[in-house]
């Protein structure tokens, strides 16, 4: 009798991918890369164990926003201080710190726990086209679409 393929965390073969954020919309590309991220695009998927790639985004400060989001759309943050709650518009966000507002999107759809939190880990973002880890020998990813 066959059972299920349970991945093991010593058996994961895990590769480096480059994507280009340069004219693609936020959202799509976020939902793609957590998707990276989990281990979805492979057939050894295990929902309880960390199955997935290394991803490199570069040019994350040209990304886009659909509609009017990019004067309408606005990240909160505490400061854990009384009264300390800051406010920053997409458009600021996207000219100071275009890697956190990749980072945000791409990590606020990954688990909500530990194992969550080791995905997270293995996104690099980069504001212009230039990143560190040409010694992994990444592989270029074409998204979907």
């Amino acid at each position: 009798m066959r059972t299920t393929y349970m991945a093991k965390p010593n058996e994961v073969e895990r590769k480096w991918y480059v994507v280009d954020a340069e004219g693609q919309t936020l959202g799509r590309l976020a939902s793609e890369v957590a998707s990276i991220l989990r281990g979805k695009n492979k057939p050894t998927f295990t929902p309880h164990v960390d199955t997935g790639d290394h991803v490199i985004i570069i040019n994350a400060e040209k990304i886009e926003l659909t509609g009017n989001k990019l004067n309408d759309k606005i990240y909160y943050r505490h400061t854990n201080h009384p009264g300390g709650l800051k406010a920053t518009k997409a458009a600021d966000m996207r000219a100071n710190k275009p890697e956190r507002m990749l980072e945000l999107a791409i990590k606020g759809m990954l688990p909500k726990n530990t194992l969550g939190r080791a995905q997270g880990m293995k996104l690099h973002v980069y504001a212009g086209p230039e990143h560190k880890h040409q010694a992994q020998k990444p592989e270029a990813y074409t998204l979907r679409g």
